[in-house]
């Protein structure tokens, strides 16, 4: 075989990879599910480590709403710090592939929405707007839940 032949091998096997991995990016490990959701589908660990996060997510509302209720500005920062996109940034890069891109940008959109819940206590913005803030925030959520769902992977 002569070079450029390899060459032009060499580049449709890459344009082959870079489009399979791109489809795997925005499709994730999905398959529908008999309620009309997308069911994400991951082993218990990954399954465990979403459920966990969703669960600190919902100790942050309440934190929030509370920290508002008492006009404890220190405790809204301090709740939606805990979910706020520092968290995001400690998911396994594997973890991340098997979730459709949908997820993976409603969770963005939350994670940075408590960021700037965080920004608005720490500089005073009124309860208000704070609670205005959150229940975008559980827009988020409600649209998530709606969409998809975490299906374990079956055992092997």
């Amino acid at each position: 075989m002569n070079t450029r032949l390899l060459s032009l091998i060499a580049i449709g096997l890459w344009v082959v990879t870079v489009a399979v991995a791109a489809y795997l990016f925005v499709a994730g490990n999905t398959v529908p599910s008999p309620d009309g959701r997308q069911a994400i589908v991951l082993n218990a660990d990954e399954r465990n480590l979403i459920l966990a996060e969703m669960r600190t997510m919902l100790g942050s509302v309440q934190g929030v709403i509370d920290g508002i209720a008492n006009k404890d500005m220190k405790r809204v920062a301090q709740a939606a710090r805990l979910s706020g996109s520092a968290v995001a940034a400690q998911v396994p890069a594997g973890l991340m592939g098997k979730l459709p891109l949908g997820f993976k940008q409603l969770g963005h959109t939350a994670h940075q929405g408590f960021d700037e819940i965080v920004v608005g206590a720490e500089s005073g913005e009124p309860g208000d707007m704070l609670l205005a803030r959150l229940g975008e925030r559980l827009n988020n959520c409600v649209a998530c839940h709606a969409t998809y769902r975490l299906e374990a992977a079956a055992a092997e």
